[in-house]
């Protein structure tokens, strides 16, 4: 019996035989959503709570046996998933971890554990009668809470409820020598010394695996108001985001913006999908105001975009039905993009105002690159963070644009975001897409000091080699 083969034996006596895939059987974990990295492993192990992970990890540090951490699978840049290099790898997926432990509807948490999915902790939370705001667009049935956390994931919902950092009070984390970590503390004020809960949210499971968190709670709001607005450019819809803070406040719960080139691909793919207007236009936001008393907003709303000169022609709802029909246009690009293939993405985030500068400059200078591409640019206009993405209209050129030119469309689109001060990463992380690219970005200092860190926790780099430093 091989020493890989004596490691699995022993992990099957802790987890049981049906817990550890091993071949053929693992195969669909090895991948990613996107399907752009596929990695090996010699097993995917599935514990079923915090001391069958502690123990397994134990084992892989004692052999030296690489460790790759998973949630749901819906990483973007291949965090999820392990390296191609031959690196001996195993993954340990958290999905049969799934409990919901604790609601505590009067001090607004819930404690639960990392495998379960985004939907159920929305629909604990509205059982008892709050909100859990992370608010996720296409991938949300499929991802897990632990996934949101390791990669401090953002959302339609940030402008109004911050990203997955702020909304986590405690944690519990399986450290790279097994030893756990028990951080579940449902406070809102713990001044004693390190915060150490913010080292593992967003560190992609390269310090240690979040096996539980305490999340904060909100009340549910009582009134909503919803608009689809047509605005002349990028410029109008930063504009309009401001006027709009300054009339309506904190009852903005959403505000984003879409492109043409978006809409296009989602009429293209995702069924029952119509324009929102008679007429076509460029540049849309959907935004929502939301209020915890039963009070009507659609007036507001209505005097704030009559009041705005940027605004071209919108509409308004306070029915949940139709406001979904116009959520479903923003929601499902990520999903009509996937059905489109593979494209040069990125995830950036400059200042709010200076996002319509961004979008201008880096369109400017990639159509004078290269004819025949196409630019999907959307996202999360309230917080600043866009996705923008690049591939060639026509498809069949796609695959060799990529190979061809991917680097120096990162160059030219990055370049871009650090002259705005921005960031090349604002929700999906490092993962393998970006570890090397960072290097340009953060200062040396940064690098030492996230060394630093890593040598500490994980002095043997066991802990998903190969992703983010």
């Amino acid at each position: 019996m091989s020493d890989e083969q004596a490691l699995l034996a022993r992990i099957a006596a802790i987890t049981g035989g049906d817990a550890v895939l091993t071949g053929d059987a693992g195969a669909d974990y090895c991948k990613d959503w996107r399907g752009r990295y596929h990695g090996d492993a010699i097993a995917i192990v599935f514990p079923t709570d915090t001391q069958q992970l502690s123990e397994v990890v134990r084992l892989c540090a004692a052999q030296r046996m690489a460790i790759v951490p998973q949630g749901g699978n819906t990483s973007l840049c291949g965090a999820s998933v392990p390296l191609a290099d031959g690196t001996p790898q195993i993954i340990i997926n958290l999905s049969r971890m799934d409990r919901i432990r604790e609601v505590d509807a009067t001090n607004y948490t819930m404690t639960v554990e990392a495998g379960c999915k985004l939907a159920s902790v929305y629909e604990a939370a509205e059982q008892a009668d709050r909100l859990f705001p992370l608010g996720l667009t296409a991938i949300a049935p499929h991802c897990e809470i632990g996934g949101n956390l390791s990669t401090n994931a953002g959302g339609i919902g940030v402008l109004r409820y911050g990203n997955a950092r702020d909304l986590v009070l405690g944690l519990e984390v399986v450290l790279p020598d097994g030893k756990i970590w028990h951080g579940l503390r449902r406070l809102r004020k713990d001044n004693t010394g390190y915060d150490l809960k913010h080292l593992f949210i967003g560190a992609e499971g390269t310090l240690g695996i979040i096996t539980a968190a305490v999340l904060k709670l909100f009340p549910r709001p009582r009134s909503t108001s919803t608009a689809c607005i047509a605005v002349r450019d990028p410029a109008a819809a930063v504009g309009l985001l401001a006027h709009l803070r300054a009339t309506c406040g904190d009852t903005i719960s959403g505000f984003e913006l879409i492109s043409r080139s978006c809409l296009e691909l989602v009429f293209k793919h995702i069924d029952d999908t119509h324009e929102p207007f008679a007429t076509k236009h460029e540049w849309l936001v959907v935004t929502q105001l939301s209020n915890v008393l039963p009070i009507a907003l659609d007036e507001a709303l209505r005097s704030a975009l009559q009041a705005f000169d940027g605004v071209v022609a919108f509409d308004i709802t306070n029915d949940k039905e139709h406001a979904e029909r116009w959520w479903k246009l923003r929601k499902n690009i990520a999903e009509a993009q996937k059905a489109e293939g593979i494209s040069i993405k990125h995830d950036v985030s400059v200042p709010v105002s200076r996002v319509a500068d961004f979008i201008a400059d880096a369109s400017t200078a990639l159509r004078a690159e290269y004819a025949g591409i196409r630019i999907v640019a959307f996202g999360h206009m309230g917080d600043g963070n866009i996705h923008y993405n690049i591939s060639m209209l026509d498809a069949a050129q796609n695959d060799d644009f990529i190979k061809q030119h991917e680097h120096d469309v990162n160059r030219i689109v990055y370049q871009r975001v650090a002259a705005l001060d921005g960031s090349i990463s604002a929700e999906h992380g490092l993962g393998q897409l970006k570890r090397e690219e960072v290097s340009r970005y953060k200062s040396a200092l940064e690098l030492e000091m996230m060394r630093d860190i890593k040598h500490t926790l994980d002095p043997r780099g066991l802990m998903n080699p190969g992703k983010v430093i």
